[in-house]
C-alpha cells in the first residue's frame, strides 16, 4: 500500500508540474503574440483617409494595402482626384487624415490656410510625356508635333498641377498648342487617348506606364523644364492623427519608395 501510495503521489506531482509548465507555456505563447502584434500595429487602427492626387491611383492603392497588412485593423480610404479640387475640399472642411498633392504649389493652399501639421515633405518627382494610341498612328515624335492644326490634343486645366506643368513646358518651349479638352485632371486627360477621343495628350511618365496595354508615350526633353515634386502632409485637423502619420511614415520607407519607383515616379 505505501508503495502504491508513493508512486501515485508521485505521479500527481508530475502531472501538476507538467501542467504548470504547459500553463506557463501558453501565456508566454499569447503574451508573445500580443506583444509582436502590438508591436506590428504600433497602436495605429480604424480607418484612414487619405486625399491624393489622380497620378497616384495605382502606386497609392498598392501602398494602402501593404499598410493594412502591416497594420490589422486598420482601413485605408482613397480620394483620387486632381489636387487643386482636393485642396479646396480640404480647405472647406472635408474629412481627411493625409493630402498628397502633385505639386507644391497646390499643397501650399492647404498648408497657408492653416490645414497641415509642419512642413510638407516631398517624396517622389514625375515628369510629362506625350500619350499617344497604342502603335502611334499620327506618328508624333516631338512636343512640337502636338501644334498639327490636324492634331486633337488634350490637356489638363491649368489650376491641375498637370496642367500648369503643361503651359510652363509649352511656354519654354514656344510651342502654341490648341486644345480641344481641358481636363480636370490627368487620368480624365489620359482617357480622353485611351477612348479615341483624341491624338495626345500630355501626361505624367507613371500614367501612361499605368495604361501601357492602352496608350504609348512619346519622351520629349523639353519635360525637364518642368519635373513636379509631390509633397505630403498629415492634416491638422486629421481624424485618425497616429494612422496618419504611420502612413506618411509608410510612403517615405523603402518600401513606399520602392513601390513608387516601380510605378515611373523619380526619387525627390
Amino acid at each position: 500500500m505505501g508503495t502504491r501510495f508513493v508512486r501515485t503521489a508521485l505521479a500527481g506531482l508530475t502531472a501538476l508540474a507538467l501542467a504548470g509548465l504547459v500553463g506557463c507555456g501558453g501565456d508566454d505563447t499569447k503574451g508573445g503574440s500580443t506583444a509582436n502584434a502590438g508591436a506590428s500595429s504600433a497602436g495605429v487602427t480604424g480607418p484612414v483617409t487619405v486625399f491624393a492626387a489622380a497620378s497616384l491611383t495605382e502606386s497609392f492603392t498598392q501602398l494602402g494595402k501593404d499598410f493594412e497588412a502591416a497594420h490589422p485593423g486598420t482601413t485605408v480610404k482613397f480620394n483620387f482626384a486632381g489636387s487643386s479640387a482636393l485642396a479646396t475640399q480640404i480647405n472647406q472642411g472635408a474629412p481627411a487624415d493625409v493630402f498628397a498633392s502633385a505639386s507644391p504649389a497646390t499643397m501650399t493652399t492647404v498648408t497657408d490656410a492653416g490645414n497641415g501639421v509642419g512642413a510638407p515633405t516631398t517624396f517622389v518627382k514625375n515628369q510629362l510625356v506625350i500619350a499617344v494610341p497604342k502603335g502611334n498612328p499620327k506618328k508624333i515624335t516631338s512636343l512640337a508635333d502636338l501644334a498639327k492644326p490636324d492634331l486633337k490634343v488634350a490637356l489638363c486645366a491649368p489650376e491641375v498641377p498637370c496642367g500648369a506643368a503643361a503651359q510652363k513646358v509649352l511656354t519654354t518651349a514656344h510651342v502654341i498648342v490648341k486644345p480641344v479638352t481641358l481636363e480636370q485632371d490627368v487620368k480624365a486627360a489620359l482617357s480622353k487617348v485611351k477612348l479615341g477621343e483624341v491624338d495626345a495628350a500630355l501626361v505624367y511618365r507613371t500614367d501612361v506606364k499605368a495604361a501601357s496595354s492602352d496608350v504609348d508615350g512619346v519622351e520629349f526633353p523639353e519635360s525637364a523644364s518642368a519635373i513636379n515634386d509631390y509633397p505630403i502632409i498629415v492634416l491638422k485637423n486629421a481624424p485618425n492623427s497616429a494612422g496618419a502619420q504611420a502612413f506618411v511614415t509608410a510612403v517615405l520607407s523603402e518600401q513606399g519608395r520602392a513601390v513608387l519607383t516601380a510605378a515611373g515616379f523619380q526619387a525627390p
